[in-house]
């Protein structure tokens, strides 16, 4: 077995190689004279070529550098160059079509009017075949032996051989040097090495120049070629001519066709046929692609991405590492303002309290200061009351736990009111209060109680930064989005102090009031724009401020939302009308383990004229409501954490007895857990609404008339 040559060279290397290789098959296998002949055409020759017909060839593509279809679309390769010489030296005119995959037939190559074919092999059966004419050989070469890297060459083993379909020269030869090869056709040339390359065919038996330029290819790298002795290559042209000899006329063209192309061939000299297969060669060398790149060194790139992958892993958890220990530091720096703020915020209405609590201690039998004093008390209670509310609003807006309601409300009539609840205050004050109201979509669906909180907090911040003689305006716009919503546009202003361009970067951020304390006895927790901004962005909108410093202050409150239908806003008013008009006349059962709370929310509830029955626990209520009469009890009011049984429980059981108020009584939920888990959870149990203390007795008696 001829030593075997391994296709790992670089393409100039390869490019001498096989200018070298081709110098010495045309030494090797002289086929064709040196010297040219002066008068090479006779006359019936020279009257045949004059005549000016085109000739018709048929060629085979996917046989680089042999024959295959330019970037024109035409026949490209050696048999081109070696066309065009025979044009130029014997006159003749060639059209180059295409052959089609699969065998040719004779049939096809007559019906189709073919008058030559290229690439044909010069050999005793073909030059014996009836249908054709043979020129002399053009070109020689060899056979070779493609396979992978460590294959031992058996002539008599069971090898799988790929071949490209229609080869059947290729097929014939091999049939009759190595008849225990299995033959398998494959559709082209690359599906051949393919199949090599990846075990599915043992070997591939080929023309060395046609192997030659696949094997170029970076992942063919682990295959070989190496030449077989007894399967040489000659390649000629052939004639496609009639079944009957001699006598026809298209017979004797065709004759005339092949002597003419003989004469060419041998009027070039090997040198210059070897020329033209250096240049076909050269010229048609494989193109070198990024992704055979990326092949030939794809373990050289899985290492770098591997090291550009772990490097930007460590970077990021470097980075991560870093930006925690920032946000750490930052964290315990807000976390350290933020409780330094609370503990101010609550010590001082805390103070207050206990100062007057003492006063009135002290003064127990002067009305007139004990009256002052409540008074007061009451204020700071109610201070107390909204910084606690406002810090939870605060805590649920930020963790995304807020639910804003979606129901039908009427903006100009929640307008109105804001205006008539805070015009007499303000005017106690000496600020007037204007509105300025456009309205084109007044019944919206939303949550108006949030809304109306927004407008109350931008009026409240109006008042107390406005001297007397001030003025603050109400303006109200709408417009309509490209997704049907109503974009709602809210502005506040005053002409009051205004503030300066540095406090307005911060003034949405938590207790931020101006110059860091209570502006001329203005008292506020700093949370209220905090929030106002937090439930803008919440409802699609947002909150923002123009100021300057002694002209005034101009807040802009923008919200989206849903127009209401007029069935469903009309609904929901006539059964709030009726829930508001219709008193209850039924007794009402209270569950408080805190006594204190019990008694004082009895004596509240007597004295709007409600008959008050009050128990300790859950499992009292229980009790209760299960030995009075049907009907006795129209409400219960259930504290929620209360000893043997909770309010969830004793809700749940009071449901489940069979009687037919256990399912109409109202049980409202009274606790101090406001959280939105414990919401969700009481109504669950059954409870019918929640109200959370310190109770408003406003509200709840509002929610006591049904």
């Amino acid at each position: 077995m001829v030593q075997a040559v391994k296709n790992r060279r670089s393409l100039k290397t390869a490019a001498v190689v096989l200018a070298v290789f081709c110098a010495v098959s045309a030494a090797v296998f002289p086929v064709r004279a040196q010297e040219p002949q002066e008068d090479i055409f006779t006359e019936e020759e020279r009257a045949y070529i004059e005549k000016g017909e085109t000739l018709k060839v048929g060629y085979v593509n996917d046989r680089r550098p042999i024959s295959f279809q330019g970037k024109d679309g035409e026949l490209a390769g050696i048999s081109r160059y070696l066309f065009d010489r025979i044009a130029e030296i014997s006159g003749l005119k060639f059209d180059y079509v295409e052959l089609p995959g699969g065998d040719i037939t004779y049939d096809y190559l007559m019906e189709e009017k073919f008058d030559l074919v290229t690439g044909v092999e010069y050999n005793q059966e073909n030059h014996a075949a009836r249908g054709i004419l043979l020129s002399n050989p053009y070109l020689s070469s060899r056979k070779v032996i493609v396979a992978k890297e460590g294959l031992v060459f058996d002539p008599d083993a069971d090898f799988t051989v790929a071949i490209s379909t229609g080869s059947q020269t290729i097929r014939k030869v091999i049939n009759r040097h190595y008849p225990n090869f299995k033959l398998v056709d494959y559709p082209s040339m690359e599906a051949c090495l393919d199949a090599v390359r990846s075990g599915e065919a043992d070997l591939l038996i080929q023309n060395q120049y046609v192997v030659e330029y696949w094997l170029y290819k970076p992942i063919y790298n682990k295959l070989m070629a190496f030449p077989v002795l007894e399967m040489n290559d000659q390649l000629c042209f052939s004639a496609v001519v009639p079944l009957q000899e001699t006598e026809d006329e298209d017979y004797r063209e065709r004759e005339l066709q092949i002597s003419i192309i003989d004469k060419a061939i041998d009027h070039m000299s090997d040198r210059e046929v070897a020329g033209y297969v250096v240049t076909a060669t050269l010229e048609n060398m494989y193109e070198y692609t990024i992704f055979d790149f990326m092949y030939q060194y794809r373990y050289t790139l899985i290492l770098l991405g591997l090291a550009v992958i772990l490097i930007c892993v460590l970077l990021y958890v470097a980075l991560h590492a870093r930006i925690r220990s920032i946000n750490a530091r930052a964290d315990a720096k807000a976390k350290g303002d933020f409780l330094s703020a609370m503990s101010h915020e609550i010590r001082t209405p805390l103070n207050g309290l206990i100062s007057l609590n003492y006063l009135m201690s002290q003064n127990v039998d002067d009305r007139e200061r004990i009256s002052d004093y409540l008074k007061q008390s009451s204020a700071m209670a109610q201070y107390l009351l909204s910084l606690m509310n406002n810090i939870l609003d605060m805590s649920k807006l930020q963790e995304g736990e807020l639910v804003l309601e979606r129901d039908p409300f009427d903006l100009s009539l929640l307008l109105e009111t804001v205006d008539s609840a805070e015009k007499r205050s303000m005017e106690e004050l000496g600020i007037g209060l204007r509105t300025d109201v456009e309205l084109t979509e007044p019944r919206l669906l939303g949550d108006a109680v949030r809304i109306q909180q927004v407008l109350l907090n931008l009026l409240d911040n109006a008042c107390k930064y406005t001297d007397r003689g001030g003025c603050v305006l109400i303006r109200a716009r709408q417009t309509k989005t490209s997704e049907g919503k109503i974009l709602t546009e809210i502005q506040v202003a005053d002409n009051g102090r205004g503030m300066s361009e540095e406090f307005q970067k911060k003034i949405f951020a938590p207790f931020t009031q101006e110059r860091e304390t209570v502006s001329q006895g203005n008292q506020g927790t700093g949370l209220g724009l905090s929030i106002c901004a937090l439930l803008a962005e919440r409802m699609g909108g947002d909150l923002r401020v123009e100021s300057r410093l002694e002209q005034g202050s101009r807040f802009t409150f923008t919200f989206l939302a849903d127009r209401a239908e007029p069935d469903a806003f009309e609904d929901g008013t006539k059964r709030q009308r009726a829930a508001d008009a219709s008193p209850t006349g039924q007794r009402i059962l209270i569950a408080e383990d805190n006594e204190l709370n019990g008694q004082i929310l009895a004596e509240l509830l007597e004295g709007e004229g409600f008959e008050v029955l009050h128990v300790e626990n859950g499992k009292k209520a229980l009790e209760v409501f299960q030995n009075s009469e049907i009907g006795e009890f129209g409400v219960i009011l259930m504290d929620l954490l209360m000893p043997e049984m909770n309010g969830f429980e004793a809700t749940q059981a009071i449901r489940a007895l069979d009687r037919p108020d256990a399912c109409t009584v109202k049980i409202f939920a009274s606790t101090a857990n406001t959280f939105q888990e414990d919401r969700d959870r009481a109504f669950q149990s059954g409870m019918d609404d929640f109200i959370a203390k310190p109770i408003n007795i406003r509200e709840l008696l509002k929610k006591l008339r049904f």
